[in-house]
């Protein structure tokens, strides 16, 4: 199977974010430590966790569009959940700025919509057109 540009885009983008999850976390788990306290080191956690589940969950969305049409706008979803709601408590960690936490939730609406998306993707199948 050959992937279309749209997959190698959306592929490249959500192993890159996977790949930012992993230095971030290690970050956290060796540079932060002795920086923040510890609310701010779950907050740092709680977003590389996160970044981890939802750039996979875009890499998946990325291979099943081949059999699953109706999945494409999951990897968008995802990564746009992954810059407000990780995206948030990562800057909220390293800086002052807790008003960031508003903008948080609504980053969690569009994971839980991603996954909707995917939902629908398997129960509702594509109509074939009659030739």
């Amino acid at each position: 199977m050959q992937l279309t540009s749209s997959q190698r885009l959306w592929g490249a983008l959500c192993a890159t974010q996977a790949m930012l999850s992993v230095a971030a976390g290690a970050f956290g788990a060796h540079g932060l430590k002795n920086l923040v306290g510890p609310t701010q080191l779950e907050w740092w956690q709680t977003a590389c966790q996160y970044l981890m589940y939802h750039s996979l969950a875009g890499l998946l969305a990325v291979g099943m569009l081949a059999v699953l049409p109706k999945v494409r706008r999951a990897p968008l979803l995802f990564s746009l959940g992954n810059l407000l709601f990780a995206g948030s408590l990562a800057v909220m960690t390293l800086t002052d700025l807790r008003t960031l936490g508003m903008i948080t939730p609504i980053g969690g609406v569009l994971y839980l919509l991603g996954w909707l998306v995917m939902i629908l993707g398997f129960i509702k199948p594509t109509q074939s057109r009659a030739n």
